[in-house]
């Protein structure tokens, strides 16, 4: 994926055949974290934290089931992705554009998840197996994703 451009309110990529199909697997893992990985401050009381904790978990669930709809519109209709010469241009807004970085976010913190929380600096180390290469690909995937994405943001500003 490159970034091409921006204007209009509006951001250009080039993505190859090959990395549309990958993008759109990985989508398809939304949502992997769990909802109770988010957690409130520890500051409040017992009792309010427990309340707030399960509204923060309603309003989630919510976003998600929002996020997974949006996720579906995106999957099956084919007005973002122009086909050009053997590869596609993604064309995305800004509020496009931070919506699929939460979801690749939450695709890539809950791959980590998965693996263990590997941290080579912490010597949690990590073993690749038949089971996991899918998770620990799709890790890196969006976090490829999201750097382009970080970098069209950051040269619009």
């Amino acid at each position: 994926m490159k970034f091409i451009k921006s204007g209009g309110g509006n951001f250009v990529f080039h993505v190859g055949k090959r990395e549309k199909r990958l993008l759109f697997e990985v989508l398809k893992l939304y949502p992997l974290l769990p909802t109770a990985h988010h957690r409130l401050s520890e500051t409040a009381g017992a009792e309010p934290a427990a309340e707030s904790q399960k509204l923060l978990a309603e309003a989630l669930a919510q976003r998600k089931q929002e996020n997974k709809r949006q996720l579906r519109a995106m999957l099956k209709g084919g007005e973002r992705f122009q086909e050009t010469n053997g590869a596609y241009r993604l064309t995305l807004t800004a509020p496009q554009m931070e919506w699929l970085l939460q979801v690749l976010n939450d695709i890539r913190l809950g791959c980590w998840l998965l693996l263990g929380e590997p941290d080579e600096k912490k010597g949690r180390h990590m073993t690749l197996t038949q089971e996991n290469t899918r998770h620990y690909a799709a890790m890196e995937f969006c976090g490829y994703f999201q750097v382009t994405l970080l970098e069209a943001l950051d040269r619009q500003t």
